[in-house]
C-alpha cells in the first residue's frame, strides 16, 4: 500500500486535507502542520520552487508527519527523476491527456522491473543509501510512492476510461482548467463542469482509483458529497490574502464606527 492510500485508510472515510505551497515557505508549512493539515502540495508547474527547495520542503514536512506531493511541469525523464529523488510521497503530473503521458511518468518514477528509473542509490528517497539493501529499498519505494494524473481537459475527459484503467496511478481532478477547457473559464460550478466532474469520479471509482482535487471553500460541500479522498483546501497565497482581508476589513469597520460615534 502506498503512503497516500495508507493516509486515506486512516481517515476512515473522510477526505484527507491538504494545503499547497506556491513559494518556498517553511513557516507556512509548519503552520499548516500545527493546524492539522495532512498533506503539503509543493507546486512546481506554475511556481518558481526549485528542486533543491522542494527537497528541503520534503524534509521539513517529514519531520511534522505530513505527506508531500510534488506537482511537476512535465514528464520528461530528468523532471520525474529529480522530483522522485527529493523523496516526496506523491508525484502529480498536470494535463494528463493521454495514456502515453502517464506511461512516461510510471516509466521514470518506478525502478525496474516496474519501470526504468535510474539506479541512483544515494538520494533522499533512499535514505542516502543508508539501508541494508539498495535494491530492496528501491522495490519498497515502488510500492510506497503514489502517482497521480490530473484530468483537467476535454481531451482527458473523452479518454477517461483509458486513463483511469492504467494500473497504480490515481486521479487528480483539476476543476479550474477543466472548466476553461470546456469553455467556461472561472465557472467551476457550471452545470456542464459539474457533469464532467461527476463522470470522472464515476469512471475513476469503477477502476478503484483514489481521487484528489483542489477547490475554494464555497465548493467544499460538492466535493465532500462526491466522496473525494484528498482535498486541497487552501494555499499560501490564498491564506495570506484571506488573513490580510479580515484585518483590513476590520480596520475599515473600526474607522467607520469611530466616525459615526463622532458625528
Amino acid at each position: 500500500m502506498n503512503r497516500l492510500h495508507h493516509a486515506i485508510q486512516l481517515a476512515n472515510g473522510q477526505p484527507v486535507l491538504g494545503a499547497a505551497l506556491y513559494f518556498y515557505d517553511p513557516i507556512f508549512l509548519e503552520i499548516a502542520a500545527h493546524m492539522g493539515f495532512k498533506v503539503i502540495w509543493i507546486e512546481m508547474e506554475h511556481a518558481p520552487i526549485t528542486f533543491a527547495e522542494a527537497a528541503d520542503l520534503c524534509r521539513m514536512a517529514a519531520g511534522t508527519g505530513m505527506l508531500t506531493m510534488i506537482r511537476i511541469p512535465d514528464t520528461r525523464r530528468e523532471t520525474v527523476l529529480k522530483a522522485a529523488e527529493c523523496g516526496p510521497d506523491i508525484i502529480d503530473i498536470p494535463m494528463a491527456d493521454s495514456p502515453e503521458q502517464i506511461a512516461e511518468l510510471v516509466r521514470y518514477a518506478r525502478f525496474a522491473p516496474m519501470g526504468a528509473r535510474g539506479f541512483f542509490g544515494v538520494s533522499r528517497s533512499l535514505n542516502y543509501g543508508i539501508v541494508e539493501s539498495v535494491p530492496a529499498e528501491q522495490q519498497k519505494l515502488n510500492t510506497e510512492l503514489s502517482l497521480l494524473a490530473q484530468i483537467e481537459t476535454v481531451e482527458a475527459l473523452t479518454r477517461i476510461e483509458e486513463l483511469a484503467s492504467i494500473p497504480d496511478v490515481d486521479i487528480f481532478i483539476g476543476p479550474a482548467d477543466l472548466a476553461a477547457s470546456l469553455g467556461f473559464p472561472g465557472q467551476t460550478s457550471h452545470p456542464k463542469v459539474l457533469e464532467a466532474v461527476e463522470k470522472i469520479v464515476r469512471v475513476a471509482r469503477k477502476h478503484n482509483k483514489k481521487i484528489a482535487t483542489a477547490c475554494p471553500p464555497a465548493e467544499f460541500i460538492h466535493w465532500t458529497r462526491l466522496g473525494i479522498d484528498l482535498l486541497f483546501c487552501t494555499n499560501d497565497i490564498a491564506s495570506l490574502k484571506a488573513g490580510a482581508r479580515i484585518a483590513l476589513d476590520a480596520a475599515h469597520d473600526a474607522i467607520a464606527q469611530t466616525r459615526r460615534e463622532k458625528d
